[in-house]
């Protein structure tokens, strides 16, 4: 058993690492208040060949593996959770449906710009009334001619703001009185097609976050993904894969919300000490510190079975669920040892505690992950 990174994925990391310190953490604040997108952070990452990292080089990509991915989430969240869930996003939700199920043709029309990061990813699964019961489905797509029509709505959906193209799910019939789910590539130029960003959110403040309204969109038969009826197994297999992105992505705020709360507690002094040296923050800190270690082994682990070819459906919801609400723990803890300076912005640990929430509930939430491992375990 190898704990070691490659070399290639040693030089990933590290050049990542210094990406994000250098490009994406010094405006990250900023950002953050203003609700600002980071379109030339994703630019700059496109430029380094990063924004189609785990795809193979015909496409655009880096031909990179799955632990490359994570390694590349967890950096840009541990300077910005916002740049953390965009590319996550963008790579599992976006370019993975089209990888694993598109023909040749849709990989070299739709994949390849995301690779290349011409255009966003984003992937229409979520509506307003289906969210962990993603069978609840209501958006419809009726076969016409050569042509679906597509009509319904999706909410919460990543960076389709800035996709040229998205995949989504949508009622294309009924077989023995159950829905038929199936996947349809969408241009989001299409007319009828409209794209709302106007939520107010907690956190993760300058990421991309939408609805979309679908009103008689047109599209060609020839965008339906993969075999019609497959919808809801291919969205399943997606957010396997995706949710190592977010149990990367929270071990990644957490290491941030961990080196403040450390840092800190070297300087601040209460009594004429060093909070350091106070038992009971070495004990919090301790606690932090063995949380994150547990946490980044077990999306490893995830990404490296994915990597295997091996099943990998329970380990990425084990991965996925402790690293999230670890993340959770550990911001507060990060913020409680700040004390009254944690609650004010400028000392970034509350932003890490807003941010951290999402990942408890996106890609399914906490409750939809011990559902993943019951069935797993056979109970």
């Amino acid at each position: 058993m190898n704990y070691a990174l490659t070399d290639e994925q040693a030089m990933i990391q590290k050049m990542m690492r210094e990406f994000a310190d250098e490009e994406v953490a010094p405006s990250a604040e900023q950002r953050d208040k203003e609700k600002k997108f980071p379109v030339e952070i994703f630019q700059k990452l496109g430029k380094l060949g990063i924004m189609g990292l785990p795809f193979p080089e015909e496409y655009g990509g880096g031909g990179a593996d799955t632990i490359s991915f994570a390694i590349a989430v967890e950096e840009l969240s541990r300077a910005c959770g916002s740049a953390g869930i965009t590319y996550s996003a963008h790579v599992s939700l976006g370019g993975a449906p089209l990888y694993l199920f598109g023909t040749e043709e849709q990989k070299q029309k739709y994949l390849v710009p995301i690779c290349t990061g011409e255009s966003m990813g984003a992937f229409g699964l979520t509506e307003p009334n289906a969210g962990s019961d993603a069978g609840g489905t209501q958006t419809t797509a009726a076969k016409q001619g050569n042509q679906w029509v597509i009509c319904g709505s999706k909410c919460y959906i990543t960076n389709a703001s800035y996709a040229k193209h998205l995949a989504l799910t949508a009622i294309t019939g009924k077989n023995d009185g159950k829905k038929e789910i199936s996947a349809i590539i969408v241009p989001t130029d299409a007319e009828g097609f409209k794209v709302i960003d106007n939520y107010e959110k907690l956190g993760l403040h300058s990421s991309n976050t939408t609805e979309l309204i679908l009103d008689q969109v047109k599209v060609p038969e020839e965008n339906l993904l993969g075999q019609r009826g497959d919808g809801f197994k291919q969205f399943l297999i997606t957010l396997d894969g995706g949710r190592i992105g977010i149990g990367a992505m929270a071990v990644g705020i957490a290491q941030a919300a961990y080196d403040k709360a450390l840092a800190y507690s070297k300087e601040r002094k209460q009594f004429g000490t060093a909070l350091s040296k106070f038992q009971a923050i070495q004990f919090k800190l301790a606690d932090m510190a063995m949380k994150i270690e547990l946490a980044r082994n077990m999306v490893y682990k995830a990404a490296w079975l994915k990597d295997q070819g091996k099943r990998f459906s329970k380990e990425a919801a084990m991965a996925k669920l402790y690293a999230s609400e670890a993340c959770m723990q550990i911001c507060s803890e990060a913020v409680q040892i700040h004390g009254g300076y944690g609650y004010m912005r400028d000392y970034h640990v509350e932003r890490y505690f807003r941010d951290a929430k999402l990942t408890e509930i996106g890609e399914g939430t906490s409750e939809i992950q011990r559902m993943v491992i019951s069935r797993e375990i056979g109970c």
